[in-house]
């Protein structure tokens, strides 16, 4: 049997599991990516999780072919750069660090650009070689899945689509930049557009304002929600159209938990992407949500290992 570690390594926990080349998960685990008993110590807390795992596999007699690793920055030769979100690893080495305890090959690759890959390797449509992947959450991420292969540009530093411009003289963005689509539609940004058409004072501070409560809001017919959403389908539309533009891809990917609200929301994006973007461009392009949720990460993650091998 094929088994490859998978590990999602996101801001609050590690999602981990034993993957096989099918696409079935034989075990999965959850764990604080900080906890109390090892603080600042992420390697260490991925190394558990790895060795978790790892007795497992040897119970059941399992060969285990690699460990693929998902980090939330850029990856250049193994070493995470740019992780924003967890300060203590720009800069580190983590493949050559797991490498020097285990007897197996290790990849480590962006978050985003895994969880495209999931969709493609663990799809079923096995003639997808052109797909842009986009994930809407608390920032907004992306893979480019380009001829049969991911895409990060020169070094692995490209490919960050939240960042492309959707307004020029839009609100400034945490990269530097103003108006990036990342800024201006991911569902925090959702959250403020909501609040900014009530009159100041409206919610208390104990109020749980969140994409849950506006989809709710938006669904029963207020106006400011769907004033607030239509905002955010214009901007995601807009991003999404442009990138059909450049790529002409067979299928765009929609993730994260906002897209699980309804057929609806696919469907509004759809919508108005193809009456912006060019009919001979877009001609052949789907756009569909991601079928994976919140797997999608450790299941790419697998999958670095099974395409580096190989298998389907």
């Amino acid at each position: 049997m094929n088994i490859a570690i998978g590990i999602d390594l996101g801001g609050t926990y590690i999602k981990y599991g034993l993957v096989n080349a099918e696409g079935t998960i034989l075990k999965e685990g959850l764990k604080p990516t900080l906890d109390e008993t090892s603080p600042n110590k992420i390697p260490e807390n991925i190394k558990s999780c790895v060795t978790e795992l790892g007795d497992y596999a040897q119970k059941e007699g399992w060969e285990i072919q690699g460990l693929g690793l998902g980090v939330p920055g850029l990856v250049e030769n193994g070493t995470i750069i740019g992780c924003e979100n967890l300060r203590e690893l720009d800069g580190f080495p983590i493949q050559s660090y797991l490498e020097s305890f285990l007897p197996f090959p290790v990849m480590v690759d962006n978050d985003a650009n895994l969880m495209g890959l999931a969709e493609v390797f663990f799809g079923s449509d096995p003639d997808i070689k052109d797909m842009v992947f986009l994930t809407i959450g608390t920032g907004i991420g992306g893979a480019l899945y380009l001829n049969g292969n991911l895409y990060g540009g020169y070094r692995n530093r490209g490919a960050e689509i939240g960042h492309m411009t959707v307004e020029f003289r839009g609100a400034p963005c945490n990269c530097g930049a103003r108006g990036c689509l990342e800024t201006l539609a991911s569902v925090p940004a959702l959250i403020r557009a909501y609040k900014s058409l009530w009159k100041a004072g409206h919610f208390k501070p104990s109020d749980q304002i969140d994409g849950k409560y506006i989809i709710g809001k938006y669904l029963s017919g207020e106006m400011e929600a769907i004033d607030a959403l239509h905002s955010h389908f214009d901007y995601l539309s807009a991003g999404i159209a442009a990138l059909i533009n450049i790529f002409g891809p067979q299928k765009v990917v929609l993730g994260g938990g906002i897209t699980d609200s309804g057929q609806f929301y696919v469907e509004e994006i759809r919508k108005r992407t193809f009456l912006q973007a060019m009919k001979e461009t877009s001609e052949f392009t789907e756009i569909e949500r991601a079928r994976w949720g919140n797997k999608a990460g450790l299941m790419g993650a697998a999958a670095l290992i099974f395409r580096k091998n190989g298998k389907k």
